[in-house]
């Protein structure tokens, strides 16, 4: 039977995070319109994971670059950035986070540093500039190098964690959630690993077996994700995706907002179908393959080649050119009812979404979908996705990149829940016995 579920996120107190079979991590995310700590409870015994606090903040509340500070990128509305605002964002967030939840230092056990900031980039690698940026905010909180970097030997770990992990039988080999790693073929490729794996454990909190093969995607302002097959005990990353998402639902706002998140009126669906038709006639999804940008987001098309993954983009124009051209079809619902253009945001995004899923099936990606991130789970388009793609296994899930760090951080100390897999394929069993042989 194909299921449809939403998971959402499950709340717990400090008490909590002091237990001995609990990992706490936290997940520190600057993205293009917002910027979070989000602290992170899994148990390990059962495998799930709650929530202790979610801060987030618009990043446009980073304060500008001082004179004498190098700009080293920018969001996709081109807000300069530098490391020494964007360490001070990260201190003041993370201080805040914590303080909320009523947890120390001494509590966390790890911290993972994640970015979809992609726009003001030439190179992949350039992106590490900004995850140095957030390792330095987390240092002024005194959070020290060892909670940043994985362990090398069992003992290292703190010894009520030590009876939870299996570093003696398996080692760590870049595989997280059960899927290979690959070389970086587009700029935010650790935001589209982290995804897919909170995709995976988020849907431990429904009736929908998310493991591979399957196709995770998050809609954040910019687009990201991946698909797998269904190899054994890792699955190949066989598909990716890049390019324009929230971006898109931004600029349609821009009548009445800065960005769609701050549309607090309720949605009116009932849209006339032509303008429906106007902005998805502006917006591009294609197989991407030489592109060296695509939708904003550095490609590098040598490897991309060489690895034969399918990656998909979505664009309007040609990165972004003809955003602006969406705010004029919006200004056009404003004078019947403003109410209309967050309907019209929902009903763009659920055929977003439709397309972009059909297309990935032209390709020859399959499985379960899940999705995340505010482009797609917001309002009425988790309902009007599903009503658009049929009987298919689908999850919703929020906070996908804050779950997938909590993932990261117990594939690195071999953290696993045999009883509980994440990894291995749909209706099969734990791959344990497959990676220690």
């Amino acid at each position: 039977m194909k299921r449809v579920e939403i998971a959402k996120s499950t709340f717990v107190d400090a008490s909590f995070a002091l237990k001995d079979n609990v990992y706490v991590v936290a997940s520190v995310e600057l993205g293009n319109t917002t910027i979070k700590s989000i602290l992170t409870a899994t148990d390990l015994i059962e495998g799930k994971t709650y929530f202790l606090d979610k801060t987030v903040e618009l990043t446009t509340s980073i304060r500008p670059p001082k004179e004498d500070e190098d700009v080293f990128g920018k969001t996709v509305r081109g807000q300069p950035l530098s490391r020494e605002a964007i360490s001070e964002a990260v201190k003041n967030i993370l201080i805040r986070s914590m303080t909320r939840a009523r947890i120390s230092v001494n509590e966390l056990n790890f911290v993972v540093r994640s970015t979809g900031v992609v726009a003001g980039f030439e190179t992949p690698e350039e992106v590490g500039e900004i995850i140095k940026a957030l390792a330095d905010g987390c240092l002024k909180v005194g959070i020290p190098p060892r909670k940043m970097t994985g362990a090398m030997r069992k003992v290292d770990l703190l010894e009520s964690l030590q009876k939870y992990s299996f570093m003696d039988d398996i080692t760590f080999d870049g595989a997280v959630a059960g899927v290979k790693c690959i070389t970086p073929i587009v700029a935010n490729e650790m935001e589209g690993e982290l995804v897919l794996a909170g995709i995976k454990e988020g849907a431990k909190w429904t009736g929908v077996d998310f493991r591979n093969p399957c196709i995770g995607i998050d809609f954040g302002t910019t687009l990201a994700g991946r698909a797998t097959n269904g190899e054994e005990p890792y699955a190949n990353v066989i598909g990716s995706y890049c390019g324009l998402a929230g971006a898109i639902f931004d600029a349609l706002a821009q009548p009445v907002a800065d960005t769609a998140l701050q549309l607090r009126d309720t949605p009116d669906p009932d849209v006339p179908e032509s303008y429906v038709e106007d902005v998805m006639r502006l917006i591009k999804i294609k197989r991407v393959t030489s592109e060296r940008r695509f939708g904003t987001v550095p490609v590098d098309p040598k490897g991309l080649k060489e690895s034969g993954i399918i990656l998909i983009g979505v664009d309007v124009g040609t990165n972004g050119s003809k955003l602006d051209e969406l705010n004029k079809i919006s200004a056009e619902l404003l004078e019947e009812d403003r109410r209309k253009i967050h309907g019209l945001i929902d009903n763009v995004s659920s055929e977003l979404v439709k397309r972009l899923i059909e297309i990935s099936w032209d390709f020859g990606l399959k499985g379960a979908i899940g999705i995340t991130g505010r482009g797609a789970i917001t309002g009425a388009k988790p309902m009007m996705i599903k009503d658009k793609l049929g009987a298919h296994d689908l999850v919703f899930v929020d906070d996908g990149l804050a779950r997938g760090a909590a993932v990261l951080a117990r594939c690195l100390h071999s953290l696993g829940t045999p009883n509980s897999p994440l990894g291995g394929i749909k209706g099969g069993k734990c791959v344990m016995d497959m990676r220690r042989r």
